[in-house]
């Protein structure tokens, strides 16, 4: 899974020859403007790629109600992916902010109205939430993942506090292009794992 671009020296990653760190503040910033330079063309290429191979998967297939997140700032596109698993009959929800740290899962309907919402992320407007306990598969953003499923997120732990309150039953999937996967994300106890990571 490791991309041939990323290299381990000592304490140091060096992605395409320049060295990053280990530090998340470090790596959030390589990977941010990493996003906010991919050519549009290459991230719906891949998106779609990543689209294909999420939904082969067994887990997609035998959700009833998956949790999708609406994409922000160069992240893998889901737009298309959540327009597919409404036409074929899934319940879908996407985060809403409800605090700054708290996010929950809204249901989101087909050419539902949406607004910026605490975190600049687009949220449905008319609110109706879907129950943790009903939810069978998670769709995971992240700036950086590794090989074992740790996270790299934005640094306010919304996901990592909704993933610890889920049910065991529920599966949760990181979606990431191919330069946002590295042999080692540092995690602390806080950080909650995905079970799986699709790229391309």
């Amino acid at each position: 899974m490791t991309p041939t671009a990323i290299k381990m020296r000592g304490k140091s990653a060096y992605f395409n020859g320049k060295a990053v760190g280990l530090t998340k503040q470090k790596m959030r910033s390589t990977m941010l403007n990493r996003l906010k330079t991919q050519k549009e063309e290459d991230r719906n290429r891949k998106s779609q790629r990543i689209k294909n191979k999420l939904f082969r998967t067994l887990a997609f297939k035998k959700a009833k109600k998956v949790m999708f997140y609406i994409p922000f700032g160069g992240e893998v596109d889901t737009r298309k992916m959540i327009s597919k698993a409404q036409k074929i009959g899934k319940i879908v929800a996407v985060p809403y902010s409800h605090t700054h740290r708290i996010i929950k899962p809204c249901v989101l309907h087909e050419a539902a109205p949406l607004r910026k919402g605490l975190h600049g992320t687009h949220e449905p407007v008319t609110r109706r939430f879907m129950r943790l306990k009903d939810i069978d598969l998670v769709i995971v953003p992240g700036l950086a993942f590794d090989t074992r499923g740790s996270r790299l997120g934005r640094g306010r732990g919304c996901y990592d506090y909704f993933l610890h309150r889920l049910p065991e039953k529920a599966a949760s999937v990181g979606l990431a292009f191919d330069f946002q996967v590295l042999p080692f994300v540092p995690a602390t106890e806080t950080d909650v794992n995905v079970d799986k990571v699709i790229f391309a």
